[in-house]
């Protein structure tokens, strides 16, 4: 699972490390040192130009959790921040988002957590870890994307009425990652941004082919404050390394 991650990136450099074309300047995101569920966060898409429709590069804010198109309510978006690789392709809320509206969200790294057992007067508790690329390079992290219609809304109100969602996609862990964490989310290589992008590339073989682990694997992992846990802590200091209490040295 991924619940949390930091995007300090602002909309600028985004859109030249991901050769965008078509963003709106005015349209910002604050940095965010704890990005948790339903919070807006950035997404790189390929999708036509609404003045040519054209297919281009687009940076989009997004609404963490995902919302089927045939969703009741825009709720469900809160327990639809991950999907599995495995069941991607299949399963209903994700196969038709996997076959046509693929995504990528960057990020600096992710949080997770290891249960810590009671001790003395202590109670049990959850020790969290910073986890991201060794080399300090952008994560481009496996998504996709989806609209929901409010039929609440007028329909002469029409804009106001969607609402765009995501979500990251998530495999089994390796390396740094799974020792603090079964689950962890996947990522797409520098070299296959356009072939996961691309919305007219459809065969399901091929788009899993092009899920990988994070740089390759090389991931580095460190212990953070418990700061992180509350949402409402969002500064640089989450990312301070603190003595890290179930792999002392």
């Amino acid at each position: 699972m991924c619940g949390r991650y930091v995007s300090t990136r602002n909309g600028a450099d985004l859109a030249g490390l991901f050769q965008v074309t078509l963003w709106e300047p005015e349209e910002t995101l604050a940095p965010s040192w704890n990005v948790a569920p339903t919070n807006r966060v950035w997404s790189v898409m390929d999708g036509p130009d609404p003045r040519t429709g054209e297919v281009v590069r687009q940076l989009r804010p997004l609404r963490w959790g995902l919302v089927p198109s045939w969703a009741k309510s825009a709720t469900v978006g809160a327990k639809m921040i991950n999907a599995r690789a495995e069941t991607v392709a299949e399963k209903p809320a994700y196969r038709k988002a996997f076959a046509r509206r693929r995504c990528l969200l960057p990020a600096d790294g992710f949080y997770e957590w290891v249960a810590m057992p009671a001790s003395g007067d202590k109670k049990a508790w959850k020790q969290p870890y910073f986890i991201s690329p060794a080399d300090g390079q952008v994560m481009a992290m496996a998504g996709l994307y989806e609209y929901w219609r409010d039929r609440t809304v007028a329909e002469d109100d029409d804009q106001a009425a969607w609402l765009a969602t995501c979500t990251i996609i998530t495999t089994e862990a390796t390396d740094a990652a799974g020792r603090i964490h079964p689950r962890m989310p996947l990522a797409i290589a520098t070299d296959d941004w356009d072939a996961w992008l691309d919305p007219g590339h459809r065969d399901p073989a091929e788009l899993r082919a092009l899920l990988t682990a994070p740089a390759a694997g090389r991931l580095d992992a460190r212990a953070v404050s418990t700061s992180v846990n509350r949402v409402a802590n969002n500064s640089p200091e989450l990312l301070e390394p603190v003595p890290d209490p179930a792999h002392p040295h």
